[in-house]
């Protein structure tokens, strides 16, 4: 195994890739590629690359993928200048842990996507 990329599953993947843009994700590929709505896109912010794709994209193929939006998954990225980061999204998204040094030495703040997906933050000082 050399790399995982999780394909997280949305309803409205053009706020997704929105939100995640504000982030500092820039999309790479999308399904299509130009024009018509997105069903599928790749996002990539430095070595961390996260994939989106509607529901009605596969319900056909895949109908075991569903679930209720949220709640079930906390993504956990690593970066640098964590404190600079956290100033610059703060008022723009919804913080539900505000910057804390955790036990283990890392300084960390959780927000949740417009997904309800919580994706937490760390810097290892």
């Amino acid at each position: 195994m050399e790399s995982l990329a999780p394909n997280i599953f949305t309803n409205n993947i053009q706020e997704t890739v929105a939100l995640y843009t504000l982030l500092g994700f820039k999309v790479t590929m999308s399904v299509p590629e130009q024009g018509d709505e997105l069903v599928w896109a790749m996002m990539v912010n430095g070595s961390v690359t996260i994939m989106f794709q509607t529901f009605a994209s596969l319900e056909n193929d895949l109908p075991e993928i569903s679930r209720k939006d949220g709640g079930s998954l906390l993504l956990y990225i690593n970066v640098k200048n964590i404190r600079e980061f956290f100033e610059s999204i703060k008022n723009k998204v919804k913080v539900l842990k505000g910057l804390e040094k955790t036990f283990y030495g890392a300084t960390e703040f959780s927000i949740v996507d417009n997904n309800n997906y919580v994706l937490t933050f760390a810097e290892h000082e």
